[in-house]
């Protein structure tokens, strides 16, 4: 069994908050906060579940009410497909009813049910003055169909303050620009030169309208600063700077761009095709050719901001805008399942990266992030089905084998998850300091298959490349401890573990359960309830809370952590531990059979 002061899943991280109200702000102007998104901060996350789509058909009855309820309930359950679909019958029930007009259709709108959410911003601009995100998703939709005008206009009549301040110039701009008036789209975009923060949109917007318009004179100085600002290490950025350089027949500039990103990003690959044409003499197709791409180019850049802004349900609208102007978008697409990845909406966000098409090089990191989907929604099987195809296609590649001994590691499959670790690393030409993580993963996986010798070299090998690197420190540290060696040098290595991550519960339980091993029952405590009081709901750093009380003489506090433990619904061999000790406390006192202390 995996011992739970360590954290098993080192490449995943944990959810960030769920909605900063503070953020909508910056979303509509304060005066019209109320009229869109009045009820945002209630909708929680929102995507669209096929799978929720192909399960039993939704029973719709005739009660306002508990349709209502329903569709809250089932927003509550992030079931976001089931709430878009009981809303919108409560609404056909209560047809004048604002405020769940508004929250269908933003519901509909997130979900990527566009038609709905059309007919349904029309509705809203019929009764009310200030509905600016339905005249966002009406201007999307003059954008898809190419009528640049009818867009101008409908921008017209949008305040521009709040995110429109953003929005607003960025999408006349390139409304302009579809109806052939270059010079006044320049001008359109103008404000944005003027305003903190967005001189980058205005520079790389600038040089891109130049470019459609073939005044390639004129856009070279804007790209040239751009790439002065962002030495090329923004994937977007590279792309669009990079391919501009190698239309302009100069691709040793592109190439310099590409291998600066993949100097600080060594794992990517979603360069390989751009590498592979410069070799071939090839010249690539414009990656913006109209104004199509550009305005979808600018919304992916606002909702990425956003989401970096921790912004997601706002960054997925506008997401779901600028995918529903260009279907055939591959980054949005990984953006988009980014968001709902974060939400754990594993199912929604697979359908998302599903429609990535298969030649882009945006498709192999999306079906890696698919079969990572499926075995989080226990479908387990089915991913490692899907990485040992992915591995045989590309016998080059170690990433589907890494993925796959992430995968039978988490799920406590440690032996067979060694096997995937040595079959990727033989697909590795030089092993570099970012391979670290992959020596420490296999080192779990060899440390609780019993293979203490090989999983020893592999910490050590982790900490050659990252000395002070806190879950290795603690991992070789509490391990040498629990042998007895090294008991000075593991015990500094666990208390340095703690200053760098002094907020990781699992890492100051090590510390305090190393105490405790060694008998130091006093220094034990105050370590274990702080590790308890990060970890609240952890069954074994309570049970390890409860044991040092005993220790010292607290055994009414102990009982307490002991029955917590209980509560907690620990494991069954921890939770049969616990029994007995809550029967007859602790007999045997801490003992580790000391092998030597070494340097």
């Amino acid at each position: 069994m995996m011992k739970k002061r360590f954290s098993n899943d080192i490449r995943r991280r944990p959810r960030n908050g769920r909605f900063i109200p503070i953020l909508l702000a910056l979303m509509v102007p304060a005066a019209c906060a109320s009229s869109d998104f009045e009820m945002t901060n209630e909708l929680g996350p929102i995507g669209h579940n096929p799978a929720l789509s192909a399960a039993k058909p939704l029973e719709l009855g005739k009660s306002f009410t508990g349709h209502y309820i329903a569709g809250r309930h089932a927003q509550s359950e992030r079931e976001m497909n089931e709430a878009a679909t009981y809303l919108e019958q409560a609404l056909k029930l209560d047809p004048k009813n604002p405020a769940l007009l508004r929250r269908t259709f933003i519901l509909m709108i997130a979900e990527g049910r566009m038609q709905r959410a059309f007919a349904l911003a029309e509705r809203l601009i019929a009764v009310s003055d200030n509905a600016p995100i339905a005249s966002l998703a009406l201007i999307s939709r003059d954008f898809r169909d190419k009528k640049y005008a009818a867009a101008s206009a409908r921008l017209d009549t949008l305040p521009d303050r709040g995110l429109n301040a953003f929005l607003v110039p960025l999408l006349r701009a390139w409304a302009l620009q579809g109806q052939g008036e270059t010079q006044a789209a320049l001008k359109a975009l103008l404000p944005l030169s003027k305003r903190k923060g967005s001189e980058v949109l205005y520079d790389l917007h600038a040089a891109l309208i130049h470019e459609v318009a073939g005044q390639n004179t004129a856009a070279e100085p804007l790209f040239e600063k751009i790439r002065a600002s962002q030495n090329g290490s923004s994937l977007r950025m590279a792309k669009l700077l990079g391919s501009f350089y190698e239309r302009r027949d100069n691709p040793e500039k592109a190439l310099a761009l590409y291998e600066e990103h993949l100097k600080h990003n060594p794992n990517s690959r979603l360069f390989e095709p751009d590498i592979a044409r410069i070799k071939s003499g090839k010249k690539p197709e414009a990656v913006i050719a109209d104004a199509i791409d550009g305005v979808s180019e600018g919304l992916f850049g606002i909702a990425s901001s956003l989401r970096q802004q921790n912004a997601e349900e706002t960054a997925l609208v506008i997401g779901q805008l600028g995918l529903y102007i260009k279907p055939d978008f591959p980054i949005m697409r990984i953006l988009i399942g980014g968001i709902l990845d974060q939400d754990e909406r594993y199912d929604s966000a697979n359908a998302v990266y599903g429609k990535i098409d298969k030649t882009s090089p945006f498709s192999w990191p999306a079906q890696l992030r698919i079969a990572s989907n499926l075995d989080k929604l226990d479908r387990t099987e089915e991913a490692v089905a899907m990485l040992e195809a992915m591995a045989k296609q590309h016998a080059d590649k170690p990433d589907p084998l890494i993925d796959l001994g992430d995968i039978l590691r988490s799920r406590e499959r440690f032996a067979e998850a060694v096997k995937a670790y040595d079959r990727a690393f033989a697909r590795i030409k030089e092993i570099k300091s970012q391979h670290w993580s992959l020596f420490y993963a296999r080192g779990i996986s060899l440390e609780q298959s019993k293979q203490w010798p090989r999983a020893e070299a592999d910490f050590l090998k982790a900490l050659e490349f990252e000395p002070e690197q806190p879950y290795v420190l603690n991992y070789l540290g509490y391990s040498w401890i629990d042998r007895g060696k090294h008991l000075t040098k593991a015990q500094d290595m666990i208390r340095k573990a703690v200053s760098l991550r002094p907020n990781d519960g699992y890492i100051v339980d090590s510390l305090g359960w190393v105490y405790y091993m060694l008998g130091n029952y006093e220094d034990a405590v105050p370590e274990l309830e702080r590790a308890v009081e990060l970890r609240p709901q952890d069954p074994v750093i309570n049970d390890h809370l409860g044991d040092a009380y005993w220790r010292v003489g607290r055994v009414t506090e102990a009982r307490f952590q002991w029955s917590r433990v209980l509560d907690l619904k620990a494991e069954k061999d921890l939770a049969a531990k616990v029994r007995k000790k809550l029967k007859n406390g602790l007999i045997e006192a801490a003992k580790i059979k000391v092998e030597g202390d070494g340097p």
